[in-house]
C-alpha cells in the first residue's frame, strides 16, 4: 500500500479500499470529500476499527455477500459523532458511539444509521471495545437467546482460541456454566485459568475425550466449521440441547464461496431438529436479518450494553494484538493473517 503523508482536514474522508482480490500490500487509499448524511443518519470519526475473518474472506473474494469490488471493508466501528442528518437528533453530536456496518469502518470517518449507535463510555479504550463488542454480542446471543443455557449446565466451544470462542468461554463461566473448550495447547493455560476444560483441536480421539466428560451429552455445543465436524459436533449435544453454528466456515473457506455446502449445512440442521429426539440444530449470524428489523435492533442495542457493561466490570478481557494507525492497513491485515497472531489487531486514526 503507497505510503503517502496523512492529511487531517475537516472537509476530507480517508478510506481504506479493497480494489479487488490482492495481497494486503495493494490496499489502496482513497481520500474523497467529507459525507453529508441524510435524514436518520450521523457521520462519525473512527476511534478504532479492526480486521476479522470477515474481511481476511473479503480480501480473497470469497466471503459469502461481500459487496462488488472496489469497496472499503470493515465490519464495526467505535467513533465520535461529529454531524448528523436532518430529522436526527442533534445531541449524538460529541458523543461515542459503537456500530456494526459490515463494510466502511476501515475510514476516518462514515455515515452509519442513527438507530443502529450503541452508546460508548468514555472511560473505555476504545480499542478494548472494538475487541470484544461483535464478538461478545454474539456470543451473549447465542448463549442467552438461541442455545438459553441455564446455570450449571455444560456446554462444548470450538475454536475457543478464536475471538468468538474466547468471548463464548468467558460468557459462559460468568453465566455459571461448566464450559469444555476447545483449542491448540498452547491456549490451554489461558483456558483453564478462565475456568474452561481444555481438549486439544489436534487429539485423535477428541470426540470420545468430550464424550467421556459428557456422558448425557452437552447443553449446548458452538461451532463455525460445517461439513462433517459438525456431524461430530452434533453427536455431543444431549436431549434438550441446541448445536448453534455460527458464521460457518462452510460458505468461506480459501477456494470457493461454497453456497452448495452451506446448503448442506442448511438441510441437516433443519432435519436434525424435526427429529423426535428431543435436541435442537440452529444457524447464527450476528447480521442476520442486517439489524433492520425491529427485534435484530432492540437485541442489539439490550446485548451491546450488556456487554459493554461486562466490558467495564473486567469479566470481559480484550486481547488486542496489536494496534496499528489506518494508513498502515495493510501490515494490520498481513499481521491479522499470520496464523501466529493471538487476539485482534485492531486499526486506529493516524496521529
Amino acid at each position: 500500500m503507497r505510503r503517502e503523508p496523512m492529511v487531517s482536514t475537516n472537509t476530507q474522508v480517508t478510506q481504506i479500499v479493497l480494489p479487488g482480490t490482492v495481497e494486503p500490500g495493494e490496499l489502496q487509499i482513497h481520500r474523497r470529500p467529507l459525507p453529508v448524511p441524510a435524514p436518520g443518519q450521523a457521520l462519525l470519526q473512527m476511534e478504532a476499527t479492526g480486521v476479522s475473518r470477515a474481511e481476511q474472506g473479503m480480501r480473497r473474494g470469497i466471503h459469502r455477500g461481500q459487496p462488488a469490488f472496489p469497496f472499503v471493508p470493515g465490519f464495526d466501528v467505535v467513533g465520535r459523532v461529529v454531524a448528523v442528518g436532518p430529522a436526527t437528533d442533534p445531541g449524538l453530536v460529541g458523543r461515542r458511539y459503537a456500530a456494526i456496518t459490515e463494510t466502511g469502518s476501515w475510514s476516518s470517518h462514515l455515515v452509519v444509521e442513527a438507530n443502529s449507535l450503541v452508546p460508548v463510555p468514555d472511560t473505555l479504550d476504545a480499542a478494548a471495545v472494538e475487541t470484544v463488542l461483535s464478538h461478545a454480542v454474539a456470543a451473549w446471543q447465542m448463549l442467552h437467546r438461541i442455545a438459553v443455557v441455564a446455570p450449571g449446565q455444560s456446554i462444548v466451544v470450538t475454536d475457543a482460541g478464536g475471538g468468538f470462542g474466547a468471548a463464548l468461554v468467558q460468557l459462559g463461566r460468568h453465566a455459571g456454566l461448566r464450559v469444555i473448550a476447545i483449542a491448540p495447547a498452547h491456549e490451554h493455560a489461558r483456558l483453564r485459568h478462565e475456568g474452561a476444560l481444555p481438549l486439544d483441536c489436534f487429539a485423535p480421539d477428541l470426540v470420545g475425550r468430550a464424550q467421556e466428560l459428557l456422558p448425557d451429552g452437552a447443553a449446548a455445543v458452538f461451532t463455525h466449521v460445517g461439513g462433517e465436524r459438525l456431524v461430530k459436533c452434533w453427536s455431543l449435544v444431549g436431549r434438550g440441547g441446541t448445536l448453534v453454528l455460527y458464521f460457518s466456515l462452510s460458505t468461506s473457506n480459501d477456494v470457493e464461496p461454497g453456497l452448495w455446502p452451506a446448503a448442506w449445512d442448511t438441510a441437516r440442521l433443519r432435519l436434525w431438529s424435526l427429529m423426535p429426539n428431543g435436541r435442537r440444530a440452529r444457524a447464527f449470524a450476528l447480521c442476520g436479518g442486517r439489524l433492520r428489523s425491529r427485534r435484530r435492533r432492540q437485541w442489539w442495542h439490550q446485548d451491546a450494553g450488556q456487554v459493554l457493561e461486562l466490558l467495564g466490570q473486567g469479566v470481559l478481557k480484550p486481547r488486542i494484538a496489536a494496534r496499528f494507525p489506518l494508513s498502515e492497513t495493510d501490515l494490520a491485515l498481513t499481521l491479522a493473517e499470520s496464523p501466529d497472531v493471538s487476539g485482534k489487531v485492531v486499526i486506529v486514526p493516524d496521529e
